[in-house]
Order: structure tokens, then sequence, then C-alpha cells
């Protein structure tokens, strides 16, 4: 992992620290940044020293903005990859299938892309001045992927529509008691609650593989 540009990689005490690294473009994603992700992601899934992953942005402006629209302006894509491809819904399925607990740390803008990536994490934990939101309805796009249906799947459909159709941006008080930015459940095997004196895993989103 030496040769990473876009992303930064550690592990501190069983937590794999992945951080976004690119302070000029505001954390958004280029095609080498998704690979350097898939990297980050697969090496602490195997590495039996992590038993946590953490994905943020460096700084405090943004935790990600999405693709990289600047990039993709100047050559139509998203820049080159390992495999020619742009894998960003294979970095998705990597997110939710680790066997390990990922938790988002939202520091700043969660937009677009970026704001997929924290869906796709078990918890989030954002900042008092982090913002979620979506971008697309500007240029009359919308996010039908993954993301979408993610989301109204673990909160329900009205607000993810809401989010999606609308460029208004959402801050951390907003979400609260909304499900998308609180711990979404604990270990079955645990004697610990999984919510606010729950102790059956009803609402539980994670995959079995990671409890």
């Amino acid at each position: 992992m030496n040769d990473l540009t876009d992303i930064s990689y550690e592990v501190d005490d069983g937590l794999a620290w992945i951080v976004i690294d690119r302070p000029d473009r505001y954390k958004a994603f280029r095609g080498r940044t998704i690979d350097e992700l898939i990297r980050a992601f697969k090496t602490a899934w195997t590495d039996s020293a992590v038993g946590v992953v953490a994905l943020t942005g460096a700084g405090e402006k943004a935790f990600c903005t999405g693709g990289d629209q600047k990039q993709r302006g100047e050559t139509g894509d998203y820049g080159p990859t390992e495999t020619g491809l742009f894998e960003v819904e294979a970095l998705h399925r990597l997110i939710r299938d680790i066997p390990k607990p990922v938790i988002a740390a939202v520091n700043g803008y969660a937009i677009g892309g970026g704001h997929v990536l924290h869906v796709t994490c078990d918890i989030t934990i954002a900042a008092d001045h982090a913002k979620f939101g979506q971008t697309g309805p500007k240029v009359d796009s919308f996010d039908a992927g993954f993301g979408s249906a993610y989301l109204a799947r673990i909160i329900g459909q009205k607000r993810p529509e809401r989010s999606g159709c609308s460029v208004a941006n959402t801050t951390p008080r907003l979400l609260r008691g909304g499900g998308s930015s609180t711990p979404s459940c604990r270990c079955p095997n645990s004697e610990q609650p999984f919510g606010r004196g729950q102790t059956t895993p009803s609402h539980c989103h994670r995959p079995r593989s990671k409890c």
C-alpha cells in the first residue's frame, strides 16, 4: 500500500483508517481513487489485526463529494483504472460484504456519490458541520443506483425520494431519528441491545457475515 496517491491507509490499534485525500477536488473520486479504495478495503478484510474500518476524508471541509466532474469534463470519463472499468458499484458491494464493521466519519460535505458511500457503511458518525445531499437534480439526473435503493430499504421510501429529488442539503440534526446517521445494530451473538431497548435484530440491515 505504499504507492497510494488519492487515499491513505493506516492501522492503529485494530482500527483501519481509510482516508480520501484529494483536497484540491473536495475529496471527489476519480477512477484511480476507486481502485485504491477497493485495494484498501480488501487489505483491511484480510488483515487479522484489523477489527474495524473507518472511512473518512482528509481535513474538515469534505468527507467525499462524489465523482470528479472536473476530471470528467477534461477527459470525458473518470480517468484511467487498473481494469479499464469504473468500478464504483464493486466498491459499494465490498463495503457491504466485508465481515468487519465499517464506520463513515463524515467531516463536512457528503454529497452525491459521497453520500452513497456513507449510506453503504454500517455506522455514520457525523460532525456538527456535516452536510448530506444529492446534486443530480440540478443537472436533470437522479441517483437510481445502489445508494437510493439501499437507503430506501433502511429508512423507508419517502425520505430517500425527498433527498434524491431535491438539491437541499441535510444536517446531522435533521437526520437524527431518521436512521441513516445512527448505528444500525450490534452483533446478535452479543448480549448488548440492538437499539433503544431492543434485544432482537429485527431492524438490522447488516449482512449476517458481519455478525
